[in-house]
């Protein structure tokens, strides 16, 4: 079912966000990205006559109840961006949630404390899943961020409504709907840039990238471990010795592949990994002993920016190198912006997983590119080809 299939006039929905927001150590919100993400789809129930009863986590509490993962934090900054009170229910199934949220009206908003602070969450107990279940008339998953983990609240849940009583909130349905425009529907030339620090954390995507996009770019410090593999010399690189047959293999693959893996052919390394070390251009391969790759150089950036002004579906997902450090920053600003000129001539972009979100977002280009997702993991896991359970448990 699609939200806009449903009739919400008098009915309670029950929808799972993801209010996974920072707090700092005054427990006041720094980044309310998140809960903006989730407007669109309460501001229509509201609008069609229906309450809103929002269940998320918030952080990880390891023992129960916790104050400064507490959900009521997020009351004030919640009921400012609605412009309209929320009510806060101190325990997500206790006898006053349930009390407050069977009172609820039209145009009432009511939320939960946090999922996690019962152990039932995260093991996705029936009984439990049971009990959220009753908050509601209508289920409503708007969390792809949590779309990766087999929770109550994400997936068994589910079980405890008809089919034609829950569906996608306008946000989860956007991610799908322009992941599926990579994976699934993309135009030629399709250029996926992997960058980040492990192999480890991204081998599956490139593996599963290698029939399915015409180029991948590698970079950021995982690179180091596919030159190590090649017999290449990485001084101080960062390297996972116990991925380099890993690497060994897809580089093995790339033979008979679609796609066209490329490396940076040189890197900015440092001899500390400091913002203030001392720097310079190296081929990627020799790197110096005692000397540590910590950006693409720019070589690579140029050869990289070629290839994605020349794309027409983009897909990216971590960056090219320590950008948190002024000094090497370069190389992930500089792929950022030949993706923005990319999109302006027609490509479609989609910027994903936090590392690189954070660097579109400082940047300021977190418009001039076609799609922000805001699933870390679950994007990740998407574009791995692996099966989500928050989305499996509404599509059957």
């Amino acid at each position: 079912m699609k939200i806009t299939d449903i009739d919400f006039e008098e009915e309670r929905a029950l929808i799972r966000v993801d209010f996974n927001v920072p707090l700092n150590d005054k427990l006041e919100v720094t980044d309310d990205t998140r809960i903006r993400r989730s407007l669109p789809t309460i501001n229509y129930i509201l609008a069609n006559g229906g309450a809103v009863v929002l269940m998320s986590h918030l952080g990880r509490p390891k023992n129960g109840p916790e104050d400064q993962f507490s959900l009521r934090h997020l009351v004030g900054p919640l009921a400012d961006i609605l412009n309209r009170d929320v009510q806060f229910a101190e325990n997500c199934i206790g006898e006053e949630a349930f009390r407050l949220s069977s009172n609820l009206l039209s145009g009432d908003v009511l939320l939960l404390e946090n999922l996690r602070f019962y152990k039932e969450e995260e093991k996705g107990d029936e009984s439990f899943a049971e009990k959220l279940a009753k908050h509601g008339d209508i289920y409503v998953n708007d969390a792809f961020g949590t779309a990766h983990r087999a929770h109550a609240s994400t997936a068994t849940i589910a079980n405890f409504f008809e089919k034609d009583k829950r569906c996608f909130g306008k946000l989860m349905a956007a991610e799908l709907e322009n992941a599926q425009k990579v994976i699934k529907n993309s135009e030629a030339p399709f250029t996926a840039i992997i960058g980040g620090a492990k192999v480890s954390t991204k081998i599956d995507i490139i593996k599963n990238m290698l029939d399915r996009a015409d180029n991948i770019l590698i970079g950021g410090g995982m690179a180091y471990t596919f030159f190590k593999a090649m017999g290449g010399n990485v001084g101080n690189s960062l390297v996972e010795d116990d991925k380099l047959e890993t690497a060994k293999e897809v580089l093995e693959a790339t033979k008979t592949c679609k796609a066209n893996v490329i490396l940076p052919i040189d890197s900015l390394a440092a001899d500390r990994f400091s913002n203030d070390a001392e720097q310079k251009s190296v081929p990627s391969d020799d790197i110096p002993a005692g000397w540590m790759g910590l950006d693409i150089g720019a070589k690579a950036i140029r050869e990289f920016s070629e290839i994605i002004k020349n794309s027409k579906t983009i897909l990216w997902n971590g960056p090219m190198g320590v950008f948190e450090m002024d000094n090497f920053k370069i190389g992930t600003e500089d792929i950022a912006h030949a993706i923005a000129e990319a999109t302006a001539n027609g490509a479609f972009s989609l910027v994903g997983g936090g590392d690189s979100v954070a660097a579109i977002n400082q940047l300021g280009y977190d418009d001039k590119v076609s799609y922000v997702s805001t699933g870390g993991g679950a994007m990740l896991e998407y574009f791995e080809g692996k099966t989500l359970p928050g989305v499996a448990a509404l599509e059957d």
